[in-house]
This record gives C-alpha cells, sequence and structure tokens, in this order.
C-alpha cells in the first residue's frame, strides 16, 4: 500500500518553521524550493540530474501538459514520472493563472472556463472536475484546485464574486479528489484585499484540504504588498498543514516569506536567470556574459561546491555564453538551482539551531551591502 500523505512540523523559531512533507514517492525537507519544470522538463536540465541540485521535489503545470502532449500520451508511459524520468515527487499546479495568462478568448462560467490555447487556438472546455481527474490521471503527488485568479487591483466587488467562485470550485474538487497517495491544496484568493484573504484561508478550511497555497501575488503588485498580505493571511491558515506560496521568488522574497511561516515555493528564476546568463553566488548576483570574466580562471562560486558549475572557470562559461553555446545554459541553469537549494538548506539549519533571526539578519545587510 502506497504511503498517504501527510506534514509534521518538527521545530520552529518564532514564526519561521521546519518540517517535513510525506510521499509516496520520497520526504520533502520544508521550508522547500520546487524548480519549476512547467512541461514535464525543468529547462536547459535532465530530469535525473535535478537530483543533484538536492531538489526534493519538482513542480509541473496542468494547462501546457493538457494542450502537450496530452492526457492520453502521458497515462500511455504510465504517469508523469515515467514520461519525464523523475523518480522526484511532482505536483502539479492546476493551469488556472494560466488560463488567464496565456490562453486566449476565455469565458468564465460556473461551471468552468471556456478558452482557447496559445498555441494552436483550439477550443478548451476546464472544469474544476477536469482539471482534477487530469492530475489524478497523470500521477500528480500533490494536486492543485481550479481558482479563478484575477487581477490583483480589480475593484472589491468584482473580487468578492472572483471569489465566492474559487471557494464553490474548491468544494467540487474536494468532491471528485479520490486519489488516497495524493494531496489536494486549496489556493487562497482574494486579490488585494485583506478581509476577503482572511474569508478565504477560513472558508477553504471548512472544506478540508491536505494543504493550502496563497495564489495571486508576484504578479506586479511589489514586494510590500506581497508582504501585507502575507502577514494577514498566514495566522488563519491551519498550523498543521503545509502552506504553500506560489510563483515566489527571489531569495529576499523567501527569506521574508519563511520569516511569516511560508514552507514552500515555486519560481522560474532560477532557471530563467542562468539561460541569459545571469548567476546566484554567495558573493553576490553576476552575469557572466561582462568581459571582466573572459580571462577569469576561478569557478563561478567556491563555496558553493556545485557538481556542474565547479567543473569550469568563468573563463570557459563566459566563453560558452559568447558563442551560444547550449553547454552554458546547462551549467549556469543547474548552478543556480543548486545556489537556491543551497540558500533553502542553510535556512532549515538556522531554524533548527533557532539562530533564524541572525542569519535573516546577516543575508540582509549583505545584500544591502551588495546593493
Amino acid at each position: 500500500m502506497k504511503k498517504k500523505f501527510s506534514f509534521k512540523k518538527i521545530t520552529s523559531f518564532k514564526n519561521a518553521r521546519v518540517g517535513k512533507i510525506f510521499t509516496s514517492k520520497g520526504i520533502i525537507d520544508t521550508p522547500a524550493f520546487m524548480p519549476v519544470g512547467t512541461i514535464a522538463n525543468v529547462k536547459a536540465m535532465f530530469p535525473e540530474n535535478i537530483k543533484q541540485t538536492n531538489s526534493q521535489i519538482i513542480l509541473c503545470n496542468t494547462y501546457h501538459l493538457m494542450l502537450r502532449p496530452g492526457e492520453n500520451i502521458i497515462k500511455k508511459f504510465g504517469g508523469i514520472h515515467k514520461f519525464m524520468n523523475s523518480k522526484l515527487p511532482i505536483l502539479t499546479d492546476s493551469g488556472g493563472y494560466q488560463v488567464w495568462s496565456l490562453a486566449k478568448l476565455i469565458k468564465i462560467e460556473e461551471k468552468g472556463v471556456r478558452f482557447r490555447s496559445h498555441i494552436d487556438g483550439k477550443l478548451f472546455f476546464l472544469t474544476p472536475e477536469k482539471c482534477i481527474k487530469f492530475q489524478q490521471k497523470i500521477g500528480s503527488d500533490i494536486i492543485m484546485v481550479l481558482d479563478e485568479c484575477p487581477n490583483y487591483n480589480i475593484t472589491k466587488a468584482k473580487a468578492e464574486k472572483s471569489l465566492e467562485l474559487t471557494l464553490r470550485w474548491a468544494k467540487r474538487c474536494k468532491k471528485v479528489f479520490n486519489k488516497k497517495d495524493s494531496a489536494l491544496f486549496g489556493i487562497v484568493q482574494g486579490a488585494k484585499y485583506e478581509d476577503l484573504r482572511i474569508k478565504c484561508a477560513l472558508k477553504l478550511q471548512e472544506i478540508n484540504f491536505d494543504g493550502y497555497a496563497i495564489g495571486g501575488l508576484s504578479v506586479g503588485e511589489g514586494q510590500n504588498e506581497m508582504l501585507r498580505i502575507l502577514d494577514k493571511t498566514v495566522p488563519y491558515l491551519p498550523d498543521d498543514k503545509p502552506k504553500y506560496l506560489m510563483g515566489v521568488g527571489t531569495p529576499n522574497d523567501i527569506i521574508k516569506s519563511v520569516a511569516r511561516g511560508i514552507d514552500m515555493f515555486d519560481c522560474v528564476l532560477p532557471t530563467r536567470m542562468g539561460r541569459t546568463g545571469i548567476a546566484y553566488t554567495t558573493s553576490g548576483i553576476i552575469n557572466i556574459r561582462n568581459s571582466k570574466f573572459k580571462k577569469d580562471q576561478n569557478v563561478l562560486d567556491k563555496n558553493l561546491n556545485c557538481p556542474a558549475s565547479n567543473n569550469y572557470s568563468k573563463a570557459y562559461i563566459h566563453h560558452l555564453f559568447k558563442c551560444n553555446e547550449i553547454l552554458g545554459l546547462m551549467i549556469l541553469t543547474w548552478h543556480n538551482i543548486f545556489y537556491y537549494q543551497n540558500f533553502m538548506l542553510r535556512i532549515r539549519k538556522a531554524i533548527k539551531k533557532k539562530e533564524f533571526d541572525k542569519f535573516y539578519n546577516k543575508y540582509l545587510k549583505y545584500e544591502a551591502i551588495r546593493k
């Protein structure tokens, strides 16, 4: 019998906390960062190498996988893990945000949402039931409910109407969910309105999910706004369930969110930045395309011991980018994910030692100096 999903809080220091998520595919130490593998692949990485970055879970996306390659092909291979050759747990986003940000000719109805693919214009109709069944059929370990992701600055009347639809959809998602070896997470919406965020958090708990995500943030509202919403929302989420901040973010965003009790994060930044020549290092962010690295014999970050970047000099990686060689993108992508996972490890160690405030202040002070 496969092991059912569960979460255990190990220890906490103030609001920051360390825990473990148990899945049938493996254990995830929290606070955790999930590399984004939108279309069943973390860009510029072999799936089997993701584990070497010390990642313990990958994020994929329902919207994109539904469009390509589609449910039937993934099922034919025995699920998403076998299809992409990944032994790590996989969380699938419901695709709600992608429907609103990428799809064309969107029509929201009580039953679901009609939209045309941004790829070929094909018409799709996604209901909460179809969303959950798709994620279950492809073998996702953590499944997200279908929600409406409205504009952050929407009027309060429209935000409340959207929120009520999200809650009705959440109930329908829970009703159809029946996979005992996976988990279902609810998503807190409510735009910029604190009272609506609190209302959503409380109503979702009445439905009773395995974890709770906070959505509709990191959409251009700025860090201060994001933190304001977290400060008001997180205290109304249960202490014995994982708290997931969707689409966040920079290391600065992450450490400040951990301080507010967030357990899970995902973001395209480390991979996207790596593909453009930007590397995160313990000495600051660098652009490897810069001419000053042309003759630099040092590795990217001697403090990291990354199995990819530590085999090559800055000069060589600089050369790869100048020549538009794919290997350069692969090295920096690996390096950046490794940096993020090392950062999460240091955060977890600091919380366990009850030194998180010291680590937090030192990191922010050092970051301010580097700017």
